[in-house]
């Protein structure tokens, strides 16, 4: 069984958002969201719950499964960075 993680999330967002050249700006306004929402879920600040995973992988351009399976991938190659980064941070 996978984890969530919040950090795998964010980093997963953030790099798909940079790779379709959107700004945090343009990218939560298609999203719905607050640029300060997204921002926290790219920094691994704030959880994002299953519909803000939707909205964000609709405004991204892409199927929220094709997302979710970005975020596992990222989860299994990270995981002991991801443990020690929640360690530091407490």
């Amino acid at each position: 069984m996978i984890e969530y993680n919040r950090y795998a999330v964010g980093r997963v967002v953030r790099r798909v958002r940079k790779e379709k050249q959107l700004s945090q700006e343009i990218a939560s306004g298609l999203a719905g969201l607050a640029r300060s929402h997204l921002a926290m879920i790219e920094n691994g600040s704030k959880q994002a719950n299953f519909e803000t995973v939707w909205k964000i992988a609709n405004a991204l351009g892409m199927c929220p499964h094709e997302l979710v399976r970005l975020i596992e991938k990222e989860i299994r190659e990270n995981e002991w960075t991801d443990k020690a980064e929640r360690a530091r941070k407490g």
